[in-house]
């Protein structure tokens, strides 16, 4: 049966002055059915993954380092990670896929550092990973292709864990969608001037090659006070130009939980160094032109994908004083807040971050495949808002197919969505966790879920059986 949500007539808006575009409100729609298990209430505690069978064809467990930092209590094989199907179902998509709504004909961009030399573990061959994660999730071919326009002269196949998660999670979600794999310089997050650049860039080209965006760590800035008001503007125009010609960008919303990224990202991501933690937020996920996206902990069935509860990610499902420990949000220093967060709960006068989340937490991420050489694969977590931006990109990825139109710029239509009696049947509100960070002796307390908007989770996780047709209409 269909509802029709109050409250849900078309009008434009205009955004604070940092946003400076027009917007067109979201249409007249009803809420969609929802899964069963989507429709409690319940919200659980921590994680806690069980057993169940592996997919048939699946590889033994196998030793190497991690492709990226993370706790080590994360999953690591097809029984303790959640497969592609078990997500689908916990986040509505399955009943999208089965109606034929699986992103065929639209395309995700996915900025991505280029690597130069290939070193199993570490670097992998990407089509070899896809190929042996398609035979063991029985998932179709993804049409991919690399654009190195910024990169210079690089091997354009090879990858580090960052690319696999990207490209995996994405077709995970939307398998019939077109990935292209958007190369920048491997230096480009050495540093603020580099990650600038690269952001511009890759924003420029990025958004006339796909509808979707999605920004995990390649093309990111860092932390808010990295960056001059000069560099804050360039990197805002892009974004206008990207919302000008209807390209939803997503970013994650950082991994540091209340902490923003450091000014040289490269640290956070491949936990090396050492940096100063700042309170804050992080761009691009605070520029208001941006859908950020925070983390979250799944539990879901590892029997059926059905989703249980979910929580803030946060720590001890982290490592404190390393760049890896919870829902990167707060508040910034920068925007003022925009309309379209006018009246949510728990906002302030300036922007708020982030808009959504999904799971981010390495112990219950979605199982990677990963080539290690000779013939072999590892499984791997997919951990951090690394794994919830891609999540979200492809969300949209299915939104526009369902619209048969590019949606754009979809955070003014979210926050209408979550304002009627619709939202919580388009989404999982996450009142439960924190994001404090530790970097001892020092604690950085963090925001707490709650209710509707929050400044560790947003409006929360999507369930797509209801959101993708309110959003398309």
């Amino acid at each position: 049966m269909i509802r029709l949500c109050p409250g849900s007539a078309p009008r434009r808006r205009l955004l604070a002055a940092a946003a400076g575009i027009a917007v067109t409100g979201l249409l007249a729609a009803g809420c969609g059915p929802v899964q069963a298990a989507a429709a409690g209430t319940a919200r659980s505690g921590g994680p806690a993954p069980s057993g169940g069978p592996a997919p048939s064809g699946g590889p033994a467990r196998s030793g190497g380092p991690a492709p990226f930092a993370g706790s080590t209590a994360d999953c690591d094989s097809a029984t303790t990670c959640y497969t592609p199907e078990q997500l689908q179902v916990a986040y509505g998509v399955r009943p999208l896929l089965e109606r034929g709504i699986d992103g065929r004909g639209e395309t995700v961009v996915l900025p991505e550092l280029a690597e130069t030399t290939l070193k199993p573990p570490a670097v992998s061959d990407l089509r070899q990973d896809m190929a042996r994660f398609d035979s063991l999730f029985r998932l179709p071919a993804p049409r991919m292709r690399v654009v190195s326009t910024f990169s210079g002269a690089v091997s354009p196949w090879l990858a580090f864990g960052e690319e696999v998660l990207d490209a995996e999670m994405v077709h995970a979600l939307a398998p019939r969608a077109s990935l292209v794999i958007l190369l920048v310089r491997s230096t480009s997050l050495d540093n603020t001037p580099n990650a600038v650049a690269a952001a511009v860039a890759s924003l420029r080209i990025g958004s006339t090659l796909g509808g979707v965006m999605s920004i995990s760590a390649a093309g990111q800035v860092g932390g808010e006070h990295c960056v001059t008001r000069a560099q804050t503007e360039l990197v805002h125009a892009a974004l206008r130009t990207a919302a000008a010609r209807h390209v939803t960008v997503v970013a994650a919303s950082g991994d540091i939980g209340a902490v923003g990224e450091p000014c040289s990202p490269i640290k956070a991501l491949t936990g090396s160094g050492t940096f100063p933690p700042v309170k804050e937020v992080t761009l691009l996920a605070s520029d208001p032109l941006v859908l950020g996206a925070g983390g979250t902990t799944l539990t879901a069935s590892h029997k059926t994908g059905a989703w249980i509860g979910e929580t803030a990610w946060g720590l001890p499902y982290g490592n404190p004083g390393s760049g890896f420990q919870g829902s990167g949000g707060g508040f910034s220093r920068l925007f003022a807040r925009p309309r379209y967060q006018d009246g949510m709960p728990r906002t302030r006068a300036v922007r708020g971050v982030p808009d959504v989340s999904a799971d981010a937490n390495g112990h219950t991420g979605m199982a990677l495949a990963i080539s290690v050489g000779g013939g072999r694969y590892v499984i791997r977590d997919s951990g951090g808002t690394s794994a919830s931006a891609p999540i979200w990109a492809a969300i949209i990825a299915l939104a526009d197919q369902y619209a048969g139109r590019h949606l754009g710029f979809v955070n003014p239509a979210l926050y209408r969505i979550a304002r009627s009696r619709c939202y919580h049947r388009a989404f999982h509100d996450i009142t439960v966790g924190n994001n404090t960070a530790q970097f001892p002796p020092r604690t950085f307390t963090g925001y707490r879920a709650g209710p509707g908007w929050d400044a560790v989770t947003g409006l929360g996780s999507p369930d797509a059986q209801a959101l993708v047709p309110l959003l398309a209409r």
